[in-house]
């Protein structure tokens, strides 16, 4: 599943730089479920053909993501958001004491640091 997942995001993040063809391919393997042997049928290839093609697209989206980095930079940033979202929902069951301001610091903190991120 996790593997999934991850081919799933390279391709939102990088999937119109494949061709239109290997786009198609990809889509119906990865998010439509098809089976090698379906796409195969549906280009006039060979189940290999189909697998290989396959292999070439992960290979590609990852040779992006080592260079760009934007997947990993994404996650970094999701991440640090639900710290604030923690944070601000924490400050939410305070009541005016000195904590208070040092959640309300801590929020700004790391709002800054994602805005330096991007």
């Amino acid at each position: 599943m996790e593997r999934i997942v991850r081919q799933t995001m390279l391709y939102d993040f990088y999937g119109e730089l494949l061709t239109e063809h290997q786009r198609k391919a990809y889509e119906e393997v990865v998010m439509n479920d098809l089976s090698y042997a379906e796409l195969a049928r549906l280009e006039g290839i060979s189940r290999q053909g189909a697998y290989d093609m396959i292999r070439r697209c992960d290979r590609q989206l990852e040779e992006y993501e080592a260079k760009l980095r934007l997947v990993e930079r994404f996650l970094v940033i999701r991440d640090r958001l639900q710290e604030i979202e923690d944070t601000a929902k924490e400050l939410q069951e305070i009541t005016g004491d000195g904590k208070a301001k040092d959640l309300v610091e801590q929020i700004r903190r790391q709002s800054g640091d994602i805005l330096e991120q991007l």
